[in-house]
């Protein structure tokens, strides 16, 4: 059975795994042993602190095999991104240039630094290790968030954002970066990348160009991937697209990878999951469904939630039927609440 769960400090082991197969630019998992022991302690003190409103807190999540307690992917969220360290972003738009005596009407784009994120959600962190992109994993694990996010609002912002990875050429270099580092830093992607992994941002302060950057003065292989998602980030930003997620043209500092935005209570799988009544039935008959449904308990620290055939939505008595084996997975009871959200394509 596929479960996920809060991770916990004997994931450790299977944390620093996935941090090395997510390679550079997977900024949210830098492969930083002191960092990833930080991250893993900090979200466990996310899940079980009381909240009233989204501060500095971070919900790292993991999908495991239950039948073989491997750790396939793991997916988080950052409650209020920018509070404690500065949130940076590029954000192009137009400037026009014209003067009515020469008839000269010239729109031109530019890119400006600024923070105009702070303080919102952020869903990060999102890995599928490639043995496992198959099925409906992947979308199990991205879908989840929104699910959790729907069950405790009270600990999110009212926007909500993704960073994607941006384009990289053959050598796992991007191309933007190449240009921003001849420019103004004199250090490789990966210290860089690294330095933004463990939080040390004052560099970017230091070292980035103050005024806006006339787009079509840097060199075509730069600007050719400004908004361009990593050939691997695909799947994920299609996910997030047809969650409602729109690019307003914002994009990273470092690789011009895209960040997409979308009001929490908007968000498809937020409108979409509902809460039922759980009813525990051996009787396969009673409780065999038409479509493969993820299934999360109401809890925080204690979150659970899994997906499966193998349940299905009464809509007379408005519950859950499930089997015992499903019901402790999720340690859940009769007449327990659960949240439910269906995942088959095509699903309204």
């Amino acid at each position: 059975m596929l479960l996920i769960r809060p991770i916990q400090g004997s994931d450790y082991p299977a944390l620093l795994n996935i941090a090395r197969e997510s390679g550079a630019g997977f900024t949210s998992l830098p492969l930083d042993e002191q960092k990833l022991t930080q991250k893993i302690t900090h979200s466990e003190h996310s899940f079980a602190a009381d909240i009233s409103q989204p501060g500095d807190e971070g919900y790292l999540f993991v999908l495991e095999d239950t039948d073989t307690g491997e750790i396939l992917g793991t997916t988080g969220i950052e409650a209020a991104v920018g509070l404690s360290t500065p949130l940076y972003h590029f954000h192009k738009s137009t400037v026009v240039h014209q003067c009515k005596e020469l008839g000269v009407f010239n729109p031109v784009e530019v890119l400006t630094v600024g923070n105009d994120y702070t303080g919102v959600t952020e869903i990060c962190t999102l890995f599928l290790r490639e043995p496992y992109r198959v099925g409906l994993n992947g979308r199990f694990l991205s879908k989840v968030r929104f699910m959790f996010m729907a069950e405790q609002p009270k600990r999110f912002a009212k926007l909500v954002i993704a960073e994607m990875r941006g384009a990289a050429d053959e050598q796992g270099q991007p191309p933007f970066w190449n240009w921003l580092q001849s420019n103004f830093f004199n250090m490789d992607f990966s210290a860089a990348d690294l330095l933004i992994g463990v939080g040390n941002k004052g560099f970017i302060a230091d070292l980035m160009p103050r005024y806006p950057i006339y787009v079509n003065l840097l060199p075509e292989s730069a600007r050719r991937v400004i908004g361009q998602v990593h050939e691997n980030t695909v799947p994920a930003l299609k996910l997030l697209e047809n969650e409602g997620f729109n690019h307003r043209g914002y994009v990273d500092l470092f690789d011009a990878g895209p960040t997409v935005e979308a009001q929490l209570k908007q968000i498809k799988s937020v409108r979409q999951s509902h809460r039922a009544r759980v009813v525990i039935t051996a009787d396969a008959d009673a409780r065999r469904g038409q479509n493969q449904l993820a299934v999360c308990n109401c809890e925080s620290q204690a979150f659970r939630a899994t997906v499966s055939d193998d349940c299905r939505f009464d809509s007379e008595s408005h519950s859950l039927w499930m089997s015992p084996a499903m019901a402790d997975a999720l340690n859940v009871n009769d007449g327990d609440a659960v949240r439910y959200l269906n995942l088959d394509k095509g699903a309204k």
